[in-house]
């Protein structure tokens, strides 16, 4: 995802007079930009940090729903709408079969350790931002029993 395209919705959205939806991408806008800030590529931000920024936020939001209590019905429509918003910009993730797949085919060796420190150090620096941690975790477990 680039920038440029989330500045593009997020101007047309105020021009439809849309608020939730600007509000929505104009967080995500802004959280790009302070996690360009701090690596220090301000002028050119990678479209690899731009979906790692929106994964997080993705996680941030879905949080907010899991977290909210039911009495607040509003707050969690609101958290609700913010998360479906994000999830339009997020990159597509793997599921649990196709990360299982990709591991016993390029770590082959290591998963035949069964040692599971060992394959999730491997795995989760090749697959950041490929599949949820949770996934990869659970079906590392998996394969180590």
């Amino acid at each position: 995802m680039q920038l440029e395209a989330l500045r593009k919705d997020m101007v047309a959205a105020m021009k439809a007079k849309d608020k939730e939806r600007k509000e929505a991408i104009s967080s995500l806008v802004s959280a790009v930009k302070k996690a360009a800030i701090d690596a220090g590529c301000r002028d050119d931000i990678p479209e690899s940090m731009v979906d790692q920024v929106i994964l997080k936020e993705l996680k941030t939001a879905k949080e907010q729903i899991d977290t909210c209590p039911d009495s607040r019905q509003d707050l969690k429509a609101e958290y609700q709408f913010r998360y479906d918003v994000i999830k339009e910009y997020a990159p597509a993730q793997m599921s649990a079969e196709e990360v299982k797949v990709y591991i016993q085919e390029k770590f082959a060796e290591v998963v035949a350790t069964k040692n599971k420190g060992m394959i999730m150090k491997n795995v989760m620096a090749d697959m950041k931002g490929k599949a949820d941690g949770k996934v990869i975790n659970q079906v590392v477990a998996e394969l180590c029993k």
